[in-house]
């Protein structure tokens, strides 16, 4: 969602800050700001409502010599998107200013006790209060601005990511972190601190991940200080984040969405590599592996999830059960804690985010520690919140996502999802070994079949993009394993064509949707060969027989399906557990090229964000 990034060192910040807040785009944003403390102690505060571009256009002409700065993108919680509500925001004095992801709950409190001590507001934000509130603890106690600080995070309640300049003491920036990422990028002279280390990545590649509760001194020619509002000094650990610029670009591209579609090839690779033992194709997974007692004496497993990573874990229940019989509930994480869930200690909770800084199944995942379950963690992001917090887990290793529509994180959540299922069925002793073998040895060959697929149907679906661009919605079906990945076809056409469209399991036609099918309700069909082919054949009979316009997803050399579809995309024919995988491809192009020729903003579409790091 919202993003930060301040800098301290030897170089002119403007142009370092402007840039990191490119990198982070892609999260979401509306407005847009920056403020400096040159040299005569001066504070400059420059925000604007709209993109980047607009604050660039905004800083023209105007003095870059300050080495110390904070800028920040902005997506609207408390308050419209406007220039007054763009970060930073300054207190009353004008002697502070901050940067703010999150949300501070208990604002309102704060605000009238504010007021009554003759503080005035000019936004509606509920960051302004807590700029203000560190001023007037600073002033009334006379203390230090760290001191203030750490006063003020007693009061505050909610998530938060903060990074605090004063023009008083142009040498330090002060970083707090509660439930809201942020890291502090170490360089030769000068320091980076970002809610996302890919914004600052050309600069370093060492960085401190700060935990809940920490408050970090970041001062100018000297090392990193950590503490807490206990004033209880922390332990600094640094990490050496691989990642290159060439993953933070387009490529070519026209999208970073379409980039990361035809990467998917490469990046089932890197997730698959090291997991197979290739002479004798048995899957391996470390985090399984280390923890086996747990899996073995499982009684169930609940795996919470939010959005496509609540689609994999869909998916991820079909092949735990079936190869695993272990039962597997899946849960909105934004709903797991808020019902009151039944938690034991013999239970595992596997939580899936591709950022693995998503608030609400972060929260689910501190509510199952609390319940004395083991946590399994599945993310993308290297050093992430999900990540540190869980007893162990696994990376998906697909590289940076940048475009808001998932695509390669998905198909990574699934096939890391099959590569547990199989070895905890092996584990077990549950799954025959000739099916495990064949699985993984297919497996291994999943990165040729979508470089095949992609070649097979971007043709296919940049024709079908043409018929169905000003369709008013969509119908997408799947049945068993694919009822998930219908879900999952839909969700990508809404997030960035905005066309509405539903997933269902197609036997669930008939129990309402069925009332909706017409000549002008396109209906994509996911009928791949498994054990509900016949069944999802004789569903697209239904919709046939009532006018509906079918686009049909079969595999190579299927006639029966094709014969009845409308419209027919051919992908590479493999396994029923491989094919959710295979079986998006079409489905996301689908949605890219419908999305361009509508004209959308494919990577950044409008209210979304890549991050939810807000409730």
């Amino acid at each position: 969602m919202c993003g930060i990034v301040g800098y301290i060192g030897t170089k002119s910040a403007v142009p370092i800050l402007v840039g990191g807040l490119k990198r982070l785009e892609y999260r979401g944003y509306d407005s847009a700001g920056l403020a400096l403390v040159q040299g005569n102690g001066k504070m400059i505060v420059h925000k604007c409502k709209g993109r980047v571009a607009d604050l660039e256009k905004l800083l023209e002409g105007k003095d870059s010599s300050a080495t110390i700065g904070i800028a920040h993108t902005r997506w609207a919680t408390h308050g419209e998107p406007n220039d007054c509500n763009a970060h930073p925001h300054i207190s009353q004095s004008g002697r502070i200013a901050l940067v703010h992801n999150g949300i501070i709950e208990n604002y309102r409190i704060l605000k009238e006790a504010l007021k009554a001590q003759g503080y005035s507001f000019n936004s509606t934000t509920d960051s302004e209060v807590l700029v203000n509130l560190i001023e007037h603890i600073q002033k009334s106690n006379n203390c230090t601005l760290l001191e203030a600080v750490q006063q003020a995070t007693k009061q505050v309640i909610g998530a938060y990511a903060v990074v605090i300049i004063d023009r008083e003491n142009p040498n330090q920036l002060i970083a707090i972190r509660q439930s809201s990422p942020l890291v502090i990028g170490i360089g030769n002279d000068d320091y980076f601190i970002s809610s996302d280390a890919a914004s600052v990545i050309e600069y370093t590649h060492d960085f401190i991940y700060l935990n809940d509760g920490e408050i970090a001194i970041v001062g100018r020619n000297e090392p990193v200080r950590i503490t807490t509002a206990d004033n209880n000094s922390c332990r600094v650990d640094v990490s050496k984040l691989q990642l290159s610029i060439s993953q933070l670009e387009k490529g070519g591209h026209a999208h970073f969405m379409l980039k990361e579609i035809f990467e998917q090839p490469n990046t089932l690779h890197d997730c698959i590599r090291g997991r197979i033992d290739k002479a004798t194709y048995t899957p391996v997974l470390s985090g399984v592996r280390d923890n086996r007692k747990h899996f073995l004496d499982a009684r169930r497993l609940i795996i919470v999830a939010c959005g496509t990573s609540w689609h994999a874990a869909l998916i991820g229940k079909h092949f735990i059960e079936s190869f695993c019989r272990i039962p597997v509930e899946v849960d909105y994480a934004s709903e797991f804690r808020y019902r009151n869930p039944i938690i034991e200690a013999n239970d595992i909770v596997i939580a899936i985010s591709q950022s693995g800084e998503t608030a609400d199944t972060l929260a689910a995942v501190e509510l199952a520690h609390r319940c004395g379950a083991f946590v399994y963690g599945i993310c993308n992001a290297v050093g992430s919140s999900i990540a540190r917090a869980t007893d162990s887990g696994t990376y998906i290793h697909v590289g940076p996502e940048i475009g808001v529509a998932s695509t390669k994180a998905f198909t990574g959540q699934v096939t890391v999802l099959l590569l547990l299922a199989l070895t905890i069925g092996r584990e077990r002793g549950i799954v025959p070994e000739d099916r495990c073998k064949q699985i993984a040895k297919d497996l291994l060959g999943l990165p040729q079949v979508l470089d095949s697929a992609l070649k097979q149907v971007t043709p296919e679906a940049k024709s079908l993009a043409k018929i169905f661009t000003y369709a008013h919605n969509f119908i997408y079906m799947g049945r068993g394993v694919n009822y998930p990945t219908a879900l999952e076809g839909a969700l990508k056409l809404k997030e960035i064509s905005y066309i509405h469209a539903e997933g269902y399991p197609a036997a669930e036609m008939k129990h309402g949707p069925i009332a909706l099918i017409d000549a002008e309700m396109p209906c994509v069909v996911i009928a791949t060969p498994d054990s509900t082919y016949d069944k999802t054949v004789s569903n697209m009979e239904e919709i046939k027989s009532r006018g509906g316009k079918i686009v049909a997803v079969v595999a190579e050399g299927d006639n029966l399906a094709a014969e009845i579809a409308d419209y027919v995309i051919v992908v590479p024919r493999v396994d029923e557990c491989l094919m959710p995988i295979v079986a998006s491809i079409p489905l996301q192009l689908l949605a890219y090229y419908i999305a361009v020729n509508k004209g959308r903003d494919v990577d950044k579409p409008r209210n979304l964000a890549k991050s939810v790091t807000v409730e």
